[in-house]
């Protein structure tokens, strides 16, 4: 099919290649400067000279087409925290973007997917695409969440069924009464990691917390699409909440996936908590309870990214900044930066780091012979205190409902508490 496109997306790394196609095509205006968004996120604050120049071309682009959607520094965050909580991706929506997490927006029931940078420059000419239309793998979600479970863990369980070709160019559509344990922030990290099995998007129904998100951020209309009653799928899989526990993908690929209590202790380098998989206010709400009032580890470094510039303000007024640098983190301005390898965090020979990221190829952080371990923020926090990876639980007692760590800290003005 061609289908018309709601927003075309593009960073600092993937942009100046499509800007570069889209005046060899002879083109001389984008076909709609609302419908484009571009963010400096994956070198920016500009590293070196080479990404300077990458980020530069954004902006003179930016400027000559005189796009509304450009976020410079200090106005932008990692673009896929950024672009909901600019009410940029909506229901019903078709989206694309030069980036392969572009699938997160699914998490609000938009059509949305990553293509390359060329694909990019036609749809910044036309305003449109073309697609073959994905075969469908239903995953219906029962039961209650465990204790210290998140989102993350439930993805990384997922992919663990499939394998990191299992969904390939199928749309993973989430479902079933345990959608009402999800946060908009797990729905985010679930919808962000299908690409990690290789789906061409994840989608959830629309609901009462979806509502609830788009409150404030948006003034357009949109449309609610659901799944037809007699809709044939390729597979249906089933995941119970309440068999899943805290889970870590161990290198060198995402499906890797063990239960953190049947490993051994693994000693870790390095944490990382923030990227567009986990950088979001309730991931860092849930790594500062844990961290606060204790410190990491001797010889541990831990970099907390938040996702945006309004995660950080808000995690700042709620006190969550000043938990992570009283325990001995590290915190950056929003950025991709350690993710894939960029800055802010490279790996040396040799070494580990358990990271929110998504990603734990060969090489990704650094080094090739260092390791990337992934989790979940619950995750990270314990391990950067204990020194290897963990669950929360030999650090603190699990108080309360099977929720999670959401229903044990409440925020009490000066931060989070017991």
């Amino acid at each position: 099919i061609e289908a018309r496109l709601d927003l075309v997306l593009g960073n600092d790394i993937t942009a100046p290649v499509a800007i570069e196609s889209f005046y060899k095509a002879g083109a001389t205006t984008v076909f709609d400067n609302s419908k484009i968004a571009l963010v400096p996120d994956h070198f920016t604050p500009n590293k070196d000279i080479q990404s300077a120049q990458q980020s530069k071309s954004l902006r003179e682009f930016a400027k000559e087409q005189n796009i509304e959607n450009y976020f410079e520094i200090g106005k932008m965050g990692i673009e896929h925290v950024l672009i909901p909580e600019q009410g940029l991706a909506l229901p019903g929506e078709v989206i694309i973007g030069a980036d392969s997490h572009t699938c997160t927006y699914g998490a609000l029931g938009a059509f949305s997917t990553g293509i390359g940078s060329t694909d990019m420059a036609a749809a910044m000419i036309s305003g449109k695409t073309w697609f073959k239309v994905p075969e469908a793998i239903e995953v219906n979600m029962v039961g209650k969440k465990q204790p210290w479970v998140s989102g993350k863990d439930l993805i990384l369980t997922l992919i663990g069924i499939l394998g990191v070709e299992g969904a390939n160019y199928k749309s993973i559509e989430f479902k079933g009464p345990a959608l009402s344990e999800l946060s908009m922030d797990d729905r985010f990290t679930m919808a962000n990691m299908v690409i990690e099995a290789g789906a061409k998007n994840g989608i959830f129904p629309v609901d009462e917390k979806t509502y609830h998100y788009l409150e404030g951020r948006t003034n357009k209309p949109y449309k609610c699409y659901t799944a037809d009653k007699n809709a044939v799928y390729a597979q249906s899989i089933t995941l119970d909440l309440n068999d899943i526990e805290p889970v870590v993908a161990l290198p060198h690929l995402p499906e890797n996936v063990k239960p953190v209590s049947s490993l051994k202790p693994i000693h870790i380098d390095q944490v990382v908590i923030g990227s567009c998989t986990n950088g979001r206010l309730d991931d860092l709400r849930i790594a500062a309870g844990i961290l606060k009032g204790r410190t990491i580890a001797n010889h541990m470094r831990v970099i907390v990214i938040p996702g945006s510039q309004e995660v950080y303000k808000n995690a700042m007024k709620e006190g969550l900044l000043e938990i992570f640098i009283d325990s001995g983190c590290a915190v950056s301005t929003p950025t991709c930066g350690p993710c894939l390898g960029g800055h802010m965090g490279i790996l040396a020979e040799n070494e580990r780091a358990l990271t929110t990221t998504n990603r734990n190829f060969v090489g990704r952080m650094g080094h090739i012979t260092s390791e990337v371990y992934l989790a979940s923020p619950a995750v990270a926090a314990a391990s950067a205190i204990q020194g290897y990876i963990c669950t929360p639980e030999p650090i603190t007692e699990y108080v309360g409902s099977p929720h999670g760590i959401t229903e044990i800290y409440h925020y009490e003005g000066t931060g989070y508490n017991v």
